[in-house]
């Protein structure tokens, strides 16, 4: 399954891959991903950073996207940081995926030149701790009930980060460097 850069023709398999997300999905996500404009917006190439898409071939409407993964840089004085978004479909976790996602997320961020990246996760995620401590990313910070999911509880938030140049020698055991250098080629 390919990965591709996010494109307007994307858009429509986009918000059908985010409609059908479960509701408990959708509490965590920050962006508005169910507004078309939103999404049209991104593949326009509204804001900064970089979006890709996992695509499927879908039977008769087009492709179906099974997964999402954006770098967004922060702005100002924190603008050699990108915070890295990522949904998985839940069909597909489990398969790597998300760790496909989030290499390709590395990649390109390190090629635009950002030099740290940041993740949020809620705390009961231990699947995507586990992918993001593989490639490289270390705790910063625990937010003890930072976050009400639409039910209303308060959720703890661990905030990971990768320091490119410090990890460097950790992207050799992700096969990161080799991606880096192939794509040079």
């Amino acid at each position: 399954m390919p990965v591709e850069e996010l494109q307007a023709a994307h858009c429509d398999a986009l918000l059908r891959f985010f409609a059908g997300l479960p509701e408990g999905d959708l509490t965590f996500i920050e962006d508005e991903v169910t507004d078309p404009g939103t999404v049209r917006g991104w593949a326009s190439g509204e804001g900064a950073g970089g979006r890709w898409v996992a695509v499927d071939d879908g039977p008769d409407d087009g492709p179906v996207v099974t997964g999402y993964v954006a770098v967004r840089p922060l702005p100002g004085w924190s603008d050699h940081v990108g915070e890295v978004r990522l949904v998985v479909s839940p069909a597909r976790r489990g398969t790597g995926l998300g760790r496909e996602l989030a290499r390709r997320a590395l990649v390109e961020a390190v090629r635009s030149g950002l030099s740290k990246l940041v993740v949020e996760i809620v705390a009961e995620q231990g699947a995507a701790l586990a992918l993001f401590t593989d490639l490289g990313f270390t705790g910063e910070a625990l937010l003890v009930d930072h976050i009400r999911d639409r039910g209303g509880r308060l959720r703890d938030l661990m905030v990971l980060a990768h320091h490119v140049h410090r990890t460097w020698e950790g992207m050799d055991t992700v096969g990161v460097a080799d991606e880096l250098a192939s794509a040079g080629d």
